[in-house]
This record gives C-alpha cells, sequence and structure tokens, in this order.
C-alpha cells in the first residue's frame, strides 16, 4: 500500500507548552525508560546532531483526558503481525499489536482538516527529547515557529514532547512523526499539522516497544 499525502506541513506548534519549574538539567542521561537521554536511532547523517543530554521526569496526565482515550489493553481484532503499530484517525486512536485480537490501545491527537494523510510507513528512527526544527514553510507562517527557526533543545516545553518516532517510506522521511505532547486537551481532536500526538507518558510507553523497521499503517477514513 503506497503511503499518500495530502499536504506535507508537519508538528504544530504548542504556544501554551507547560514548562516544568525546578526541573534542571543533567550532565548524564538517566537509564529509566521513562527519563531522557538525547538519543537518535538511525542514520546520523538525516538529523543535527542531539543535544547535551538532558534529563527531565514525565508527569502523567492520563487522568485529565476521557478514560476512553486513556492506555489500555484491548480485543481488537486485525490481521496484522505482533507488533505493528496501527493509527485510526478518524477515532482517534493508535493501536500497537500484541497479537491475535489483542493490542494496546492509546489515545492520540491526529492532523486537523488539510493535513490529513493515510497509508503505510516503517519507523525510520528514535529519539528521546528529541531537538525540533521547524520546516521553513511553517517559520514563514508561524510566529511561534520564527524564533526557533534554527532549532529548539528537546525538553518541557518542546513541541514534541519526550520522544519521538519518525516515519519513513520508500527509504525517505516522509516528515510525520509520532510524538509526545504536554497538552491534554489535544487528544482525541484532529489539532495537528499531520502528525500523531500522544501524551508523553504514553508515547514514552511506545518508543520502547517499537524499533527501527517496525510497520505503522495509518488508515483512511472509513476503514473500520
Amino acid at each position: 500500500m503506497k503511503l499518500l499525502f495530502t499536504r506535507r506541513g508537519v508538528l504544530s506548534f504548542l504556544g501554551g507548552a507547560l514548562a516544568l519549574p525546578g526541573v534542571a538539567r543533567s550532565d548524564s542521561a538517566a537509564d529509566h525508560p521513562l527519563y531522557g537521554g538525547a538519543e537518535y536511532i538511525g542514520d546520523p547523517a538525516l538529523l543535527p546532531p542531539p543535544e547535551s543530554p538532558i534529563d527531565f521526569p514525565i508527569l502523567s496526565y492520563a487522568s485529565q483526558i476521557p478514560e476512553k482515550f486513556r492506555r489500555q489493553q484491548v480485543t481488537f481484532g486485525n490481521k496484522e503481525k505482533p507488533g505493528t503499530v496501527i493509527v485510526d484517525p478518524e477515532h482517534r486512536y493508535l493501536y500497537f499489536i500484541l497479537g491475535p485480537d489483542q493490542a494496546i490501545r492509546y489515545g492520540v491527537g491526529v492532523g486537523r482538516q488539510g493535513f490529513a494523510w493515510s497509508g503505510q510507513a516503517i519507523v525510520g528512527m528514535k529519539r528521546r527529547w528529541p531537538r525540533w526544527l521547524p520546516p521553513q514553510s511553517m517559520v514563514e507562517r508561524d510566529p511561534n515557529a520564527a524564533p526557533w527557526a534554527n532549532g529548539m533543545p528537546g525538553g518541557p516545553e518542546n513541541p514534541l514532547g519526550a520522544r519521538a518516532i519518525y516515519l519513513y517510506a520508500n527509504g525517505a522521511d516522509t516528515l510525520y512523526r509520532i510524538h509526545g505532547t504536554n497538552d491534554p486537551t489535544s487528544i482525541g481532536k484532529a489539532v495537528s499539522s499531520g502528525c500523531v500526538r500522544m501524551l508523553n507518558e504514553d508515547v514514552a510507553d511506545l518508543f520502547e516497544r517499537v524499533s527501527k523497521g517496525t510497520k505503522v499503517v495509518v488508515l483512511a477514513p472509513g476503514t473500520l
């Protein structure tokens, strides 16, 4: 199935992103899966060098979203192999397939009208507390993005959140991501510039489950 895109815009900027006062940077990354450590997996030539290691706690916002969008194991009939990621933008869910008829379901925010896409991709790269580099088109149209034309270091105020999973197709970066957010009100809504947005705690969980080459299927409306 060929990956189809209606727009190539990516990553809406969270102008009101949450800051964490009193949480300092660390000179070394923690090994705990829910803590930072600037890291990428893939070809280092494809992205700017990682920022200095940082160590921010990932706070839980699950209680602030509707129960149906909270992470849970569900019955989910499908023909995909265990380990596959399926995104259902229409219903605002992402599924990680565990086995026959079983999956972990996460609530997500998806692309707003004009930025929606569907098709098949793979995980090409992963980063913890990723650096954000807005595309030139976003810098030109969004005054909130303009100050970060040369990149925004990873951290709690970064619109990519705690983790970013980079989607590739036909050997190339699609410019679409599965990434975190500090804005729980965006989960269950169509608000992003085409990317799939998760609670930081949820994207950190998914980050540990997927690897380079993991299959990602984004469903077209009416599929389920």
